[in-house]
């Protein structure tokens, strides 16, 4: 092994990062003070009674969400207008001084009891960069009072799974740009809520580079960054181009002085915009459309976050609703029966008698056939028999807690005597999902051909949609 794989077959996940992975399938809600006024961003000088839903039900968002497959609600509890879904002690813009609820509401609360009550974890999304605040621009004071709001979020509310930092900033109302303390915003997470990923701007989670919804075709979670005193709080994403095309390329990672565990969280919204206008009610994303999305987010070793923005009513849009619902039943409907347990799986090598080949058919996260210690190519063959089963989809998984291992793979069929191809990748990681044309032959293998470590799968899967 070169001491670079090595390195690279070194880093892990926390166990933060590993149970926000395996959520695969979150939801963003943006709702605020732009819901009633009709605007993606507002100017922090909207007057707080504009905010009024007449029939708020966070049970219904997470109803929906439940049903649809995802793990998770995030809440954009204060936007860049500055406006709180919360009561803030800090601010008088916020539900306080709204009519909703008689001035004694709170979103934040009420979303995030209906997450605990209905199975999915909450997190929370929080602007630092706030139009609303006049301290915003004097950086000392600001941080304090930003560090002040965060407290709020992160001791009133239970367990928060998720924060995530938008970085958009600009210039306070005395013309200076406000100088954001990461790091001290980092430090107050990690010490009110030590089990939540810090997203986006933040140590654990990046962002995958546009807000379409789609990873790379491979989609590294092992990256190069820059050093830092205390990893636990370093600013990654400042050394991180997330629009990049190749994020591992080769070189760099040889040249990094640390290696980081770093996924990719994928941003969608299911319309147009992120907050909910009447005038899109007829521009929900298609099925065909989400599915695509899908399986070039959660299918390319990444997370997905789709953004499903409640109306003016406080409630998830019926048209959306619907569209989650379908693309639910469509995912399940693919996914129901792994086509690869009517057959035989052998591997070329294993580790041991407890990682054999039929380990990755066993529907178990926790048990993954492993290639022996010294080899970094091995070949899982597949006899389906003589009456072989369609499939047009391929899933495979790593053990992730074991690293980011297989770095070269392809799916073959034996067909009229020789061994075709039939697809091929580079990264697996957490999930790879190929959709193929139907195929159907007597015998399939993977190949693998480039791994770090030892190869290491999870699962192995053939499905047809």
């Amino acid at each position: 092994m070169s001491t670079v794989d090595a390195r690279l077959a070194a880093v892990r996940p926390s166990p933060r990062q590993q149970a926000w992975q395996e959520m695969e399938y979150i939801a963003f809600a943006h709702f605020g003070i732009n819901t009633f006024t009709d605007r993606e961003w507002g100017e922090g000088t909207e007057e707080p009674a504009l905010f009024s839903p007449t029939a708020l039900d966070a049970g219904q968002w997470v109803d929906a969400c439940r049903r649809a497959g995802m793990r998770m609600i995030i809440l954009t509890a204060k936007h860049h207008d500055g406006f709180c879904l919360w009561p803030s002690a800090h601010t008088e813009h916020s539900v306080r001084q709204s009519p909703w609820r008689q001035g004694r509401g709170d979103v934040v609360r009420e979303v995030a009891d209906a997450c605990r009550a209905g199975g999915l974890r909450f997190g929370v999304y929080c602007s630092p960069w706030d139009r609303h605040e006049p301290s915003y621009g004097n950086s000392p004071a600001y941080n304090q009072f930003f560090r002040r709001q965060l407290t709020e979020l992160l001791t009133g509310y239970g367990e928060i799974a998720e924060v995530w930092f938008d970085g958009a900033c600009a210039e306070g109302p005395n013309g200076r740009r406000q100088e954001y303390d990461w790091e001290s915003y980092y430090r107050l997470v990690r010490q009110l809520q030590p089990q939540a990923v810090i997203a986006i701007c933040g140590p654990d989670v990046r962002w995958v580079g546009n807000e379409s919804g789609l990873a790379r075709d491979d989609e590294w979670s092992v990256l190069p960054a820059a050093a830092a005193a205390d990893d636990d709080v370093a600013t990654h994403f400042q050394h991180v181009d997330s629009q990049a095309g190749d994020l591992a390329d080769g070189a760099r990672l040889a040249a990094a002085e640390r290696l980081i565990w770093y996924p990719a969280e994928c941003d969608v919204s299911i319309r147009p915009g992120w907050f909910y206008h009447a005038a899109e009610d007829l521009r929900v994303k298609s099925l065909p459309h989400l599915e695509d999305i899908y399986y070039r987010s959660v299918g390319r070793n990444s997370v997905l976050l789709l953004n499903v923005p409640p109306d003016r009513r406080g409630l998830f849009h019926e048209y959306d609703v619907a569209r989650l619902a379908e693309l639910r039943r469509s995912l399940a409907r693919t996914f129901a029966e792994n086509l690869a347990r009517v057959g035989t799986l052998q591997a070329d090598s294993q580790a041991d008698a407890g990682h054999g080949a039929a380990a990755a058919l066993d529907r178990r996260a926790d048990t993954w056939w492993s290639a022996a210690p010294d080899c970094r190519q091995a070949v899982l063959e597949l006899d389906l028999g003589a009456a072989p089963p369609a499939f047009d989809r391929l899933e495979l998984r790593e053990p992730i807690a074991l690293g980011q291992r297989i770095t070269r793979f392809r799916l073959e069929g034996w067909d009229h005597g020789c061994w075709r191809l039939i697809c091929e990748g580079a990264s697996v990681g957490y999930r790879r999902l190929e959709r193929l044309g139907r195929i159907q032959v007597p015998r399939v293998r993977l190949v693998i051909d480039q791994a770090r470590e030892s190869p290491a799968l999870a699962t192995f899967g053939l499905y047809l949609s």
